[in-house]
């Protein structure tokens, strides 16, 4: 396991709750960083990505506006930032060390996925 998400809970639609991910064993301090999403029987879905400097980021449209993707360079913790949630956020949620253009194009790295950690949103 070299990433490990933490944070995810029950909230209430229009909570807020920041998601971690931590590095375990090694340094992602040379790649961008991103947050996915799943949900049971459906494609992991791009959320947001920062680059490795944290001078770029970019976010999935149905969450811009609301999340906020950070990096504590000094430990190298990714944070996601979730504000105003809704029901349709409830999935599993995923961190990734890839690729990120400073644009809009971001390529996971296959072999750098955490476990994953849970985010239910009531109505």
């Amino acid at each position: 396991v070299q990433l490990v998400e933490s944070g995810g809970r029950l909230v209430q639609a229009g909570e807020s709750l920041r998601l971690s991910c931590t590095p375990v064993g090694r340094s992602f301090a040379s790649y961008s960083m991103a947050w996915f999403r799943q949900v049971p029987g459906k494609e992991r879905e791009f959320v947001a990505t920062l680059d490795y400097k944290g001078d770029s980021s970019y976010y999935a449209d149905t969450v811009k506006g609301r999340f906020a993707i950070s990096r504590d360079f000094a430990t190298g913790t990714l944070y996601l930032q979730m504000n105003n949630v809704k029901p349709e956020d409830t999935a599993v949620y995923y961190c990734n060390a890839g690729y990120f253009n400073g644009n809009d194009y971001y390529r996971p790295t296959e072999d750098y996925w955490g476990q994953g950690t849970q985010v239910t949103v009531s109505p």
